[in-house]
């Protein structure tokens, strides 16, 4: 996929509302809409093509009505608008030779300018992402730590890449959803907001079901039930019918080690380093 240089320039498109963002033509990000948000809320900044993507499922569920209620908030920043020339261009030919286009340094710089105005300059507190296939795979931990930050600046990269010369200048750190390769960042980038957005405080409601799901204490989450009692001849364990909470606890966590050890051998392993446990301990056989 290629800008088409000879293709007629876009003309500008009314204001688009999604629940309290308003997507629209301008150099500056698109702020909430409605009642202001909660002092101190975790922000994200999203650098794209198609603005027109964000919320998406951002703001349904538990995410959307957080956004509602200015837990967090979010603002869209379209790298259109930075474009070079009457038809604003955002990509050229890769240095060297090769297939496809590559996000031109100068117009992925300004944006990442103007997406940094009002922001911590502590990577800490503010990190700045890009979504690649080359990135360090997203994990709980990490969406955890930037969930602590004051918020984030999401580029959502497309075609053959960023000019490598952006990542460096603005020590831009990349994150992978895995071992596969999208058309653009945009759905990696939601994927990333929802798993960091949920574990901001009263997002969720009840903060210690976070706490007991997959990957939170390194392991894969137990096993669930619920009523019918019986379903298919299929009877709920005897044991989550007890009433005694302290040796339910203790099969839930034997259920999560065994599936750990079972499904997810280099999960097991660093759980066991961590724990100073043998990694071969207690194998079935």
């Amino acid at each position: 996929m290629t800008d088409d240089p000879s293709a007629a320039p876009k003309a500008p498109s009314k204001p688009k509302s999604h629940g309290r963002i308003s997507v629209q033509a301008s150099l500056t990000p698109r702020d909430l809409m409605g009642t202001p948000q909660v002092a101190g809320a975790w922000q994200a900044k999203i650098i794209t093509l198609f603005p027109d993507a964000f919320p998406g499922v951002l703001g349904l569920s538990l995410t959307g009505k957080a956004l509602d209620l200015g837990l967090w908030a979010l603002h869209v920043i379209d790298l259109r608008d930075f474009g070079i020339g009457k038809h604003k261009n955002v990509d050229d030919t890769p240095a060297g030779g090769g297939a496809g286009m590559v996000l031109r340094a100068d117009v992925v710089g300004a944006a990442l300018d103007r997406a940094a105005v009002g922001t911590p300059p502590d990577r800490s507190q503010w990190p700045v992402i890009y979504l690649s296939p080359r990135g360090k795979p997203l994990d709980q931990a990490m969406a955890q730590r930037f969930s602590k930050g004051q918020g984030m600046t999401l580029l959502c990269g497309r075609f053959e890449g960023v000019d490598e010369r952006v990542l460096h200048h603005y020590g831009i750190e990349e994150v992978s959803l895995g071992d596969f390769v999208l058309t653009g960042g945009e759905i990696a980038a939601q994927a990333l907001l929802d798993a960091t957005v949920r574990l901001i405080p009263r997002v969720l409601g009840n903060q210690s079901s976070t706490e007991e799901e997959s990957f939170s204490d390194g392991l894969l989450e137990f096993p669930q039930f619920t009523k019918p009692a019986d379903w298919n001849g299929l009877a709920i364990p005897e044991i989550l019918q007890s009433g005694h909470h302290g040796k339910i606890a203790i099969w839930r966590r034997a259920l999560a080690e065994r599936l750990t050890k079972e499904r997810r051998p280099d999960l097991w392993r660093a759980y066991c380093a961590k724990h100073g446990r043998d990694p071969v301990e207690d194998q079935e056989q």
